[in-house]
């Protein structure tokens, strides 16, 4: 149980007004049952929702099992021995590595060769097509025309 210090004071029909931050810490909705709790030698005064006889997944009242301080109907129990709603496909608990293929290194004398044969052959040529061509991306291209 968490102390809260809130004070309210009972109006003229000795009501009091449940704080909001009570109120949505607690799940509470307009029209929800509150049950009172009152121990009358020490002056405590004890609440909580009121959940009565319903399905804990539901709320269904019909057909109900209890299981593990819960109350379930039978349609939720055969869902969830059943799996239904549940995908088919699991997800991966750790992600496998994918392996890219190593690079293999040129040195740069041996790219600008095949650039100036490759700039021979096609003169209208992209840098792109450039560089599918020499296995190197199109940055690399560029900083190998510089050194033309």
């Amino acid at each position: 149980m968490k102390n809260t210090g809130m004070l309210r004071r009972l109006d003229s029909l000795n009501r009091i007004v449940i704080p909001k931050e009570i109120r949505t810490t607690m799940n509470l909705d307009i029209g929800d049952s509150i049950e009172f709790f009152a121990d009358h030698e020490t002056g405590f005064l004890g609440m909580q929702k009121y959940v009565g006889a319903s399905c804990k997944l539901c709320n269904s009242t019909e057909n109900l099992t209890y299981f593990r301080g819960s109350l379930l109907c039978k349609n939720c129990t055969v869902e969830l021995k059943g799996n239904i709603s549940v995908s088919p496909i699991p997800i991966p608990v750790v992600k496998e590595h994918t392996c890219t293929e190593k690079r293999t290194y040129q040195s740069s004398q041996n790219l600008i060769e095949s650039l100036k044969e490759l700039m021979r052959r096609y003169p209208n040529a992209t840098q792109n097509e450039y560089a599918k061509w020499l296995g190197v991306s199109q940055s690399r291209v560029s900083q190998l025309k510089r050194l033309l």
